[in-house]
């Protein structure tokens, strides 16, 4: 048998296996029934709300995705590395394919479906983490401002009905429609902080905003000067504070401790230094401290920002 001959029989059955192995490989990376404990959490930290591993999977569903898309690419390029290279007992060139019609509208369609999955997931996802509760079981005004963050607390600190401070000048850059999901005779607390605060149990620095663990907090995020970014991190989402503009989103806490909060839109020269604290205890130890900030006299609300606008008035004109 000529050299030739050989080369290509030897050739044969890796041929025939190397696509079979691909599209195991293929499988097995993408149709598993796992959740989203059975993957690393690839760089993220470990959830601690319920609304959480839903980003988790989603972000691990993005790197499956990829990793399957890079093993198929690089298993055919290897594949046309090896199997068409060229012969050592040939010089001439090899026929050349100018055009290939399936091979062509696989390249286009493949893509395509990739990101339409993607965003399919995408948009449910979103859809789902930003629904809101008409009626939240609280309602945490966060106030971003060069360089700390203040905390309005809108609830019915006293007990009392009567004594409700839901219309306060201070809430204005809040619509009305936000302030509906307060409890009725929402007297309320607040609390701030500066960058140079610390939290006595960890050492942090900046304000520490509390939270009850096991109840849904809707936080309705509201600036005083630029635009900054609220994000907790091991809630694995965070979103705009704009001035002008209010966006509200919803959590429920699941786990217990002290956690890091930092602002994540560059908002000026000390950006660097808006962190705070997020510390989840037990719903009876959440309402000690409201009225812990209630005897030192931190009731009512601290002034939220800049009044929300609507379209119209931002809106640009012509001179007549």
């Amino acid at each position: 048998m000529s050299p030739n001959g050989s080369d290509r029989s030897s050739r044969r059955p890796m041929r025939r296996k190397l696509p079979q192995v691909l599209a195991a490989g293929l499988v097995l990376a993408t149709a598993t029934g796992c959740t989203y404990k059975d993957f690393p959490r690839l760089g993220m930290p470990t959830p601690v709300t319920d609304e959480a591993p839903r980003i988790l999977s989603l972000w691990q569903g993005s790197w499956a995705a990829a990793l399957a898309t890079g093993v198929l690419v690089w298993g055919l390029i290897i594949w046309s590395v090896i199997f068409h290279r060229r012969s050592r007992s040939k010089v001439e060139v090899p026929p050349q394919t100018r055009y290939n019609m399936p091979i062509e509208a696989l390249y286009t369609i493949v893509p395509f479906i990739i990101i339409a999955v993607l965003f399919y997931f995408t948009a449910r996802d979103e859809s789902a983490i930003l629904k809101t509760s008409k009626k939240p079981d609280h309602i945490v005004n966060v106030v971003g401002f060069q360089w700390s963050w203040a905390f309005n607390y809108l609830e019915n600190v006293d007990g009392k009905k009567s004594t409700s401070n839901i219309n306060s000048s201070a809430l204005d850059a809040i619509p009305d429609k936000w302030k509906k999901g307060a409890p009725a005779g929402a007297d309320g607390v607040y609390d701030s902080g500066t960058p140079g605060e610390r939290n006595p149990q960890t050492g942090n620095p900046g304000p520490t905003l509390w939270l009850p663990k096991g109840e849904t907090v809707q936080f309705v995020l509201t600036s005083r000067d630029v635009i900054h970014s609220f994000w907790v991190v091991p809630f694995l989402m965070k979103q705009d504070v704009i001035p002008g503009h209010t966006n509200v989103f919803e959590v429920t806490p699941n786990k217990e401790g002290t956690f890091m909060g930092k602002c994540a839109e560059l908002c000026g020269v000390d950006h660097s230094r808006m962190l705070f604290n997020v510390k989840v205890v037990s719903p009876e130890r959440y309402r000690e401290h409201l009225k812990d900030l209630a005897k030192k006299g931190q009731t009512g609300y601290l002034p939220s920002g800049i009044k929300q606008t609507d379209h119209a008035r931002n809106a640009e004109t012509k001179n007549q």
